[in-house]
């Protein structure tokens, strides 16, 4: 098993952020929670969702 990398964490946080930008009309959560925490390992200067 590969090392998660700041590069993986910073690609999981782009694609939570299109997933929940494309559909505000769900309730994510989950997803919103993960990009806190993704945020925070990897320094976060990304927009709020």
């Amino acid at each position: 098993m590969e090392p998660t990398t700041d590069e993986d964490r910073r690609n999981e946080l782009r694609s939570l952020l299109a997933r929940i930008e494309q559909h505000p009309e769900r309730d994510m959560t989950a997803e919103r929670q993960r990009v806190q925490v993704l945020r925070q390992l990897v320094g976060g200067t990304q927009e709020t969702a």
